[in-house]
């Protein structure tokens, strides 16, 4: 291809150094276009047509369509995917394919085989084609049930394979080319965000491995794999998220990112050893899905205005409470999408970084480098900020900075785990913050579940839509406890969480279930799934 890449070349003008270093960058993965455009000396869909210009072939920024389902069907995603080629059409004149690199001849022999005919090439750009392929494979999968009958024919083949070899000892590093095992769970990432899972369970007993999604923040099986493939699929994982497959002694803790139909997700892997297995928990984050406004949080008119008259002062600390899963987070940056407003310095700091929030600087916590939140919001106070979010409060140490910065004209919003919101008031003071700072930088507690909301497809009776479970994506129902006068003299007279909510309630706090049960009277849940997320407030 040396000739059509030196023909390219001459025509944007690239020199020959640079054509040589991009050559030398390309060997270690991809094409020579997105080697060039890695360098800054042509954009990848200029050197494409380029190509596709010298090999006299026809170029197309983008495919027209995207494929049959039979030419799908036929060609494994791993080879289109490799290779960068995609099946488009069949017609008199042959098939029709998407090719990113004109000068490799051996997938177009190897797709002339295996349709049996002439192979027609058009030239469309790597990166767009790569896009493409994604959208086609998974267009593809019509249906769940499509899709878990592919993942069960991924199992059986896997079941198949011989007992010796499922025997060995296991280092994915060195048996990358183990397509079915790859394959299953590269379906299982699918499946899950196809079906709205924010986590996905890979849990080993002592004769079974059971697969589960947790959708709606409950938890349902859906597959079986047979047992001794569990340590291949742990491996898999590991191998992904960068973690040690030669420990299974001790918990790990990673990261994958991913691209699923275009979309960018960030999975957090947790392995942590149990008696039959290492058990893995993936949780996964869809990075483009943008953060909800507050008005769609779910909060009552009355609420909704009280929130954002504590978001309307200029300093002070705003918590969420609640526990893990319950979209604390979620609120937290509506609430900061309400304050960007261009005018103020907002800074972050996160574990993770669950979504990119334009207009806001985000740090991300890294612990091996001594980044924790307390160094991070140190640092961050530094930078002149008018708003502060720190992801979660777990220390002391991070929440007397974090009370000291409201104190001085800084509004800081923070996430703590507790029950309720009068649980967090009490809390701070278990983890020995001085009275006096609680209730002079405190503005207010919100406290928050998510609870399941009713499928409008079949009026929660079940369908396939909501998985039969009558339930299809999820609200939240909240508590707002204001510190007043009276609460900050609780709290000076170290108070339990008890009165301190009773003197909420009596002056005029919507509780948990309050707010749950008037989601049901407007049809919006059930009293059941209410009862399932709040306790007995007696």
């Amino acid at each position: 291809m040396t000739a059509l890449e030196d023909e390219a070349a001459a025509r944007l003008a690239i020199p020959v150094e640079v054509l040589e270093r991009a050559r030398a960058r390309c060997r270690e993965g991809g094409t020579l276009a997105d080697a060039l455009a890695a360098l800054g000396a042509a954009e990848t869909a200029a050197f494409t047509r380029a190509l596709a210009d010298a090999a006299a072939l026809p170029y197309a920024p983008v495919p027209a369509a995207l494929p049959a389902a039979e030419l799908i069907d036929a060609l494994p995603l791993p080879y289109a995917r490799r290779h960068v080629v995609l099946p488009l059409a069949r017609n008199a004149d042959g098939v029709e394919v998407a090719i990113g690199d004109p000068g490799a001849l051996a997938p177009l022999d190897d797709l002339r085989l295996l349709y049996g005919g002439r192979i027609v090439p058009v030239v469309v750009p790597p990166p767009a084609l790569r896009d493409a392929i994604t959208r086609a494979y998974n267009a593809a999968a019509r249906s769940a049930a499509d899709t878990m009958e592919a993942i069960e024919e991924e199992r059986l083949e896997l079941a198949d394979a011989s007992e010796d070899a499922l025997a060995e000892p296991l280092d994915l590093l060195e048996a990358g080319d183990e397509a079915p095992v790859i394959r299953l769970v590269n379906a299982l990432f699918c499946q899950g965000l196809k079906d709205g899972a924010s986590d996905i369970h890979l849990e080993p007993y002592e004769r079974t491995v059971t697969v589960r999604f947790r959708v709606d923040g409950i938890l349902h099986d859906v597959l079986a794999p047979p047992i001794r493939l569990h340590p291949r699929l742990v491996s898999r994982l590991k191998v992904m998220a960068r973690l040690d497959i030669a420990e299974r002694r001790l918990p790990q803790d990673g990261r994958i990112r991913v691209h699923v139909s275009g979309r960018d997700v960030d999975v957090r892997v947790s392995i942590v050893p149990t008696a039959f297995g290492e058990r893995a928990v993936l949780r996964l984050l869809d990075r483009a899905a943008a953060p909800l406004e507050l008005e769609r949080l779910g909060l009552a008119p009355a609420l909704a205005a009280a929130v954002d008259g504590i978001l309307r002062q200029s300093h002070g600390l705003l918590l969420v409470s609640g526990p893990t899963g319950s979209g604390k987070t979620t609120t937290l940056y509506a609430a900061l999408r309400r304050l960007a407003n261009g005018e103020r310095n907002i800074l972050t700091i996160e574990d993770p970084i669950e979504y990119q929030l334009g207009g806001i600087g985000q740090m991300q916590v890294k612990p091996a480098i001594g980044l924790d939140f307390a160094s991070g919001l140190r640092a961050i106070l530094r930078q002149d900020p008018d708003v502060v979010l720190v992801g979660e409060i777990r220390d002391r140490e991070t929440v007397e900075i974090a009370l000291r910065a409201a104190l001085t004209g800084h509004l800081v919003f923070s996430t703590l785990h507790t029950n309720d919101a009068a649980g967090a008031v009490t809390r701070l003071l278990d983890m020995e913050v001085e009275p006096f700072l609680i209730s002079s930088s405190v503005l207010a507690v919100l406290a928050q579940r998510l609870v399941r909301v009713r499928c409008t497809g079949c009026e929660a009776t079940g369908c396939a839509r909501c998985l039969g479970t009558g339930y299809r994506g999820r609200t939240a129902i909240h508590e707002l406890l204001v510190v007043d006068d009276a609460v900050r003299a609780l709290v000076m007279a170290r108070t339990d969480a008890a009165t301190i909510r009773r003197h909420a309630v009596a002056a005029g706090m919507t509780t948990l279930r309050d707010d749950g049960l008037a989601k049901v009277g407007a049809g919006v849940t059930t009293e059941a799934e209410v009862l399932r997320v709040t306790q007995d407030e007696r």
